[in-house]
C-alpha cells in the first residue's frame, strides 16, 4: 500500500503550514494501520491541484517547418495543415504528440482534453496515435480524446462514419467545427444527435472571427436545452463575443449559464490569427471570460496549438497562457489573477466534469508544488512548478536556478 506524508505545505492564501496524507493515490484524513508512508517536507512551498488543459491539438503540433506561411490567416492555417496532414503517419503523430505531452507534464498539467481531426483523408491514423499516447503517459497525465471534423462533416462525405467509428473505439468526446460546413447550424444539430446516441460530451470550435454577424452560439444554446445536455457542452474560441456591446454580451452570457454551456478562451491562437485585416486600432479579439464568469458561465483557458500555422509558438505552460490572458484582458487584482488560475484549474475541472479534483480527502492526489508566495503570484510572475505528482507518485522535478556571483 503506497503512502506519502507531506509536511510543511502551504495551501491557498494562508501562511499556515499544513500536512497532507496520501494513500493509494488519494488524499486521506488519516492513514490506515497498514500504511508505512514516505515523508516529504516541502519547507513552506505552495501546493496547488494539477493544471488542466481543456483544448489542445496534439495531432497537428510541431509541424511549422512543413508549412509555408504568408498571410497568417485562419484559412491559410487550415489549408497548410491539410497539406501537411497528407503525410502524417501514426508514428509521426505519436512522436510529435509525445514531445508536447512531456512539455505539458513538466509545466504542471495533469489532465488534458486533446482534439483529434477525423476525415477521409487522415482516417483514424491520428486517433490511433493519440490513443497510444493516452495509455503510455497515463502515469503522468489523464488524456481525454475529442474527435472532430476540421475539414467539415456534412460537406465531406464519409466523415460522420469515421467519427462514429472513433466514438465506438473509445473517443470520450465529440467535437464540432461548424464554420467548415456550408450549413453550420445543420452540423451543430447533427452533432447533438450523435452525442445523444453515443452519450458523449460535446466541444465546438465556434464563432471564430470578429464580425458579430452570423453567430452560431444561439443554435448551440438551443440544442443544449432541447436535448437537456447542460453541463456537457463546451465552445472554444467564440471570439465574436468580444465584438458585442456589453448589454448584448450579458444577454448571451446569461443564456449560456442557463443552458449549461461552457466557454474556453484560446488567447495565443486567437491573438495570432485574429484581426489580420486591421493595422491600426487592432482589437484584442479574445473571448471575454471575466464578463462571462460573472454571469455564471463555466470558463477555461487553454493552449490550442503549438508550433503550427494556427500558433507558431508555445511551451505548453498553462500558467503562461493565464498570464497572457491577464495582460490581454487587463486583469491585475489578486481576485482577478485567482480567476485566471481557476480557468486553468478548478473551473477547467468543472468543464471536464472531474468528480475527484482538489486537495481534500477523497480527491485524487494530482498536484503541483511552487516556490511562490501566493497562488496569484504564480500567474503574475509566470512561476514554473518545481515538482508534480499524479495519483500521489512524483512525475517530475525542476531545480531552482542559482545565481553565481563572482567571488
Amino acid at each position: 500500500m503506497s503512502a506519502l506524508h507531506i509536511l510543511n505545505a502551504r495551501l491557498g492564501m494562508t501562511e499556515a503550514l499544513r500536512e497532507l496524507l496520501i494513500e493509494d493515490g488519494r488524499f486521506v484524513s488519516q492513514f490506515t494501520s497498514a500504511s508505512s508512508p514516505e515523508v516529504l517536507d516541502l519547507g513552506g512551498r505552495l501546493i496547488l491541484p494539477g493544471l488542466i488543459e481543456t483544448h489542445i491539438h496534439l495531432d497537428k503540433a510541431c509541424i511549422l517547418q512543413r508549412c509555408q506561411l504568408a498571410e497568417g490567416t485562419l484559412a491559410e492555417a487550415i489549408a497548410q495543415t491539410r497539406i501537411a496532414k497528407a503525410s502524417f503517419t501514426e508514428e509521426d503523430v505519436y512522436v510529435r504528440g509525445a514531445h508536447v505531452l512531456e512539455k505539458a507534464i513538466v509545466q504542471g498539467t495533469t489532465h488534458m482534453r486533446t482534439h483529434v481531426e477525423i476525415d477521409p483523408g487522415i482516417g483514424l491514423t491520428s486517433f490511433r496515435a493519440v490513443r497510444r499516447l493516452k495509455e503510455d503517459y497515463a502515469w503522468a497525465v489523464t488524456l481525454e480524446i475529442c474527435v472532430f471534423p476540421q475539414e467539415g462533416m456534412l460537406n465531406n462525405p464519409g466523415t460522420e462514419q469515421l467519427l462514429c467509428q472513433a466514438l465506438e473505439a473509445g473517443a470520450e468526446v465529440l467535437g464540432g467545427c461548424p464554420y467548415t460546413d456550408s450549413d453550420p447550424a445543420a452540423q451543430i444539430r447533427r452533432l447533438f444527435e450523435l452525442a445523444v446516441r453515443y452519450d458523449r460530451d460535446l466541444d465546438f470550435h465556434l464563432d471564430f472571427d470578429l464580425n458579430p454577424d452570423g453567430m452560431t452560439i444561439d443554435e448551440v444554446i438551443r440544442c443544449t436545452e432541447l436535448h437537456r445536455w447542460g453541463g456537457r457542452v463546451a465552445v472554444g474560441h467564440v471570439t465574436k463575443l468580444s465584438a458585442l456591446p456589453l448589454a448584448h454580451l450579458q444577454e448571451v452570457a446569461q443564456a449560456l449559464a442557463r443552458a449549461g454551456v461552457s466557454v474556453t478562451a484560446l488567447p495565443s491562437t486567437d491573438l495570432f490569427l485574429g484581426a489580420r485585416d486591421r493595422f491600426h486600432d487592432k482589437p484584442r479579439g479574445v473571448a471575454p471570460l471575466s464578463q462571462l464568469h460573472r454571469c455564471g458561465v463555466t470558463c477555461s483557458l487553454s493552449t490550442n496549438n503549438i508550433g503550427n500555422p494556427f500558433t507558431p509558438y508555445g511551451d505548453a505552460s498553462l500558467v503562461r497562457q493565464a498570464n497572457l490572458f491577464a495582460n490581454v484582458a487587463q486583469l491585475s487584482t489578486e481576485a482577478e489573477l485567482l480567476d485566471c488560475l481557476g480557468w486553468v484549474s478548478t473551473q477547467s475541472a468543472r468543464l471536464l466534469r472531474l468528480p475527484d479534483y482538489g486537495l481534500e480527502p477523497g480527491c485524487r492526489a494530482d498536484f503541483i508544488v511552487f516556490d511562490a508566495p501566493s497562488p496569484a503570484s504564480v500567474i503574475a510572475e509566470i512561476r514554473p512548478p518545481l515538482m508534480g505528482f499524479k495519483s500521489g507518485r512524483q512525475t517530475f522535478e525542476r531545480a531552482l536556478p542559482q545565481l553565481l556571483a563572482p567571488r
